[in-house]
Formats: C-alpha cells, sequence, structure tokens
C-alpha cells in the first residue's frame, strides 16, 4: 500500500494538478485565474494524446537527508469517456529498475519487471479518478476540488508558465498532501512542474519535459507483457 500510494503521487500525474477556483482571491488574483481556467477550457476541446519524459524527486530532509529519483515516460489518452494513462519508470536512483504502472478500465496495475510481479491496487482504485484530472483536464471539471491562490507568471526553459499554489478540498487528500505548487503552460493546457508538500521535511518535485500533445503514441503503452512466470498480487 505505501508503495502503491508513492507511485501514486509520483505518477502524478495524476494527483488533480491543474487548478480549480480560489478562495478569498483578490479581484486581481480572480480575474487572473479565471483567465486561465479558461485557456485550460479551451484546450481540454481538444485533448487527445500526450506524452512527456519525467523526473519525480521524492525528498526528506529530517532526521537524515534522503533522496529518491525516478525517470521514466508518462502517456496519456482519452476517447470520449475512456482514460488511460501508463507511467513507464526506468530509472530509479542510477539503475535500472524497469515498472509500469498503468490506469485503464478503472483499474490501476503496477508491473516490475526484475521481480516479474503484477500487482493489482485494489485498495488504492478509490484514488484512480486522480489520473483523469491531469494532463487535458478542464479547469470547469476540476473547479469544485482546490482552493487556489494565483502566484502570477515565471518562465521555466524559455516557457512561460502560471505559478498557482493547490490546497485539496477533502481532507483525505490533504492527510497526504497538505498544498501543491504547480506551473502551467496554458498553450499546451500540460502543467510543467509540481512540487508538494507531504508534511514537515517531506516534499516531492515533479518536472516534465520533451512534452508532445495529439500526437500518435507508441503500440502497447498502456500493457505489459506477462508470462508463465510471472506472479500476480492483488492489494
Amino acid at each position: 500500500m505505501r508503495l502503491g500510494i508513492k507511485l501514486l503521487f509520483a505518477a502524478s500525474i495524476a494527483l488533480a494538478l491543474l487548478p480549480g477556483r480560489a478562495a478569498f482571491a483578490s479581484p486581481a488574483d480572480e480575474k487572473e485565474l479565471e483567465r486561465v481556467l479558461h485557456r485550460l477550457d479551451v484546450a481540454a476541446n481538444s485533448f487527445h494524446t500526450t506524452s512527456a519524459d519525467f523526473e519525480f524527486d521524492s525528498v526528506e530532509t529530517d532526521p537524515v537527508f534522503d533522496k529518491d529519483v525516478q525517470k521514466g515516460t508518462v502517456y496519456y489518452e482519452r476517447n470520449g469517456s475512456a482514460f488511460q494513462m501508463a507511467a513507464h519508470i526506468n530509472e530509479v536512483n542510477g539503475k535500472q529498475v524497469p515498472k509500469v504502472l498503468t490506469y485503464s478500465g478503472g483499474v490501476i496495475k503496477l508491473y516490475e519487471k526484475l521481480p516479474n510481479q503484477v500487482t493489482t491496487l485494489s485498495k488504492l482504485s478509490q484514488y484512480g479518478s486522480w489520473f483523469m484530472l491531469g494532463f487535458g483536464a478542464s479547469g470547469k471539471d476540476l473547479a469544485a476540488k482546490w482552493d487556489i491562490k494565483y502566484l502570477g507568471q515565471e518562465t521555466l526553459d524559455d516557457v512561460k508558465t502560471e505559478k498557482l499554489e493547490l490546497v485539496a478540498k477533502d481532507p483525505a487528500v490533504r492527510k497526504n498532501v497538505r498544498k501543491v505548487t504547480i506551473w502551467v503552460d496554458l498553450d499546451k493546457g500540460v502543467t510543467l512542474k509540481q512540487v508538494f508538500d507531504q508534511g514537515p521535511s517531506t516534499y516531492r518535485v515533479n518536472v516534465y519535459f520533451n512534452v508532445k500533445i495529439n500526437q500518435p503514441l507508441p503500440a502497447e503503452v498502456f500493457t505489459f507483457a506477462t508470462d508463465r512466470q510471472t506472479q500476480f498480487i492483488n492489494r
């Protein structure tokens, strides 16, 4: 379960990372948020697929500094109401540790190639909808889920982004993530950077790059090959 929760945060992607409406915002900030929401609505109307390379850094600063780094590629596809996501984790702390985390048909699965094991994360199924709140989500769909503070504009790698601070309205979400700061590329309707405040001395930084919108995805990215030796576990 702890591994599954950790990977849910790492996949991001999936973790409701686009904006809702602000609480107690100034008129100027409210106007800026309305502009951001409108731009996300426009982008969502034309969304079909997205792929991006990523680096997910999990950091603990106390009692001893520890950093866990995962690298790979994430894929999203939406066809009407059907949605699929796959995070292909290729490297963990500089070592080749291939894993695939998928969300398809309402089911979350983790395939670990080295132990040749597939884990169906049944106890985390309640979080499956988080994956649909990633790249390509509209502002209107997400407006009820977050209290947001507009933090202005910032340029990341020559890309102008809108910086927002999000606090989940759901107390269950706030138990794991106190707040999220995101940097949104409005031209593509995606989040390029995310910082999760997970409590005292613990945070996560997700960075996305080489983002491709509405391009054909590689075949079978939402599946993985198994054999007679594959172990299947349900948690």
